[in-house]
């Protein structure tokens, strides 16, 4: 898959099909849409293209939005890899972009930068300066400069943003297994492992805390899940806290997750965890000696969970 961090950035010359979105979190929605898009390239010997934004428009335009996305920029690029597409493009979204008019947008972006031949879009897109202009003008546009516009049905469209809908609402609940099922994959944090307070060493429970520094990431309900990770190549399980560790008196917010029969120095790392399950909510016990016992109770659960979930 091609990478371009910027659409004006025009090193080939060949022709697209292309589809425009956010496509956070990737979805199974999104990829019904990305399956229709590579399929099209393929019949047609075009490239297929998905033309997204960083930051996400909202975050420039709507400052005041506490936006939280379901994936970090990385994440979504590692997804996408896996999907067939041959080309994505991230444009910077600013201000000054956001007042293109739309035929300024069509012949400048879609047209001189991307070479669309088609464009596959939903039947709600609106494009342009304050967002006026409709799929209507975008067939007229594809008249005038020569491409070719599929809409996207309602259907289909109501069934992404219907999916986008349940998955934050699901993390945002604690609910992991309905937004694992809308996502198509595993719910994932990726982030730098940073020294802790070693409290979880001394309880014989050791723990990786991961620093997350996309600010804009959703970090679902505080709890306890069922974890997994991919470290050099082996798959390792594990259980992790998100809260403020209450029994202990936490200030601060932390992701901290004790890996299973694992023993390696993982400080400064870069790591990414998938969420397989939620155990329970977080809770203050009355001692350390309590905390401990639901720990091994936890990691019992969590045994049970791999060994009944792994041999599948």
């Amino acid at each position: 898959m091609i990478i371009k961090r910027n659409l004006f950035d025009k090193e080939e010359n060949y022709y697209t099909v292309v589809t425009v979105g956010t496509f956070d979190g990737v979805h199974v929605g999104h990829r019904k849409i990305i399956e229709k898009l590579v399929a099209n390239a393929k019949a047609n010997d075009l490239k297929s293209t998905i033309l997204t934004f960083f930051p996400h428009p909202r975050m420039v335009l709507q400052q005041s939005s506490d936006l939280k996305l379901l994936n970090t920029l990385e994440e979504k690029i590692s997804i996408l890899k896996e999907t067939g597409l041959d080309q994505l493009i991230i444009h910077p979204f600013t201000k000054e972009f956001s007042r293109l008019t739309a035929e300024q947008y069509v012949k400048e972006v879609l047209v001189d930068s991307i070479n669309a031949k088609k464009v596959i879009i939903g039947y709600d897109h609106r494009f342009g300066r304050n967002r006026t202009a409709t799929i209507k003008d975008l067939i007229k546009f594809g008249e005038k400069y020569d491409f070719e516009v599929e809409q996207i049905s309602v259907e289909e469209v109501d069934e992404v943003s219907v999916s986008s809908t349940k998955i934050r609402k699901a993390l945002n609940e604690g609910d992991i297994e309905t937004a694992n099922t809308f996502l198509g994959y595993p719910y994932m944090l990726s982030g730098t492992i940073t020294k802790g307070k070693g409290l979880g060493k001394q309880i014989d429970f050791p723990t990786a805390n991961i620093s997350i520094k996309e600010k804009y990431k959703l970090v679902p309900k505080k709890g306890v899940y069922v974890v997994k990770s991919n470290y050099n190549d082996v798959v390792v399980y594990g259980m992790m806290n998100i809260g403020y560790n209450p029994t202990v008196n936490g200030q601060k917010k932390t992701i901290e997750v004790h890996f299973l029969n694992f023993d390696e120095d993982l400080y400064d790392k870069e790591i990414r965890v998938e969420l397989l399950e939620r155990l329970r909510d977080e809770k203050r016990f009355d001692s350390i000696e309590d905390l401990k016992k639901q720990l091994i109770k936890d990691k019992e659960t969590t045994m049970a969970y791999i060994s009944k979930n792994d041999a599948q």
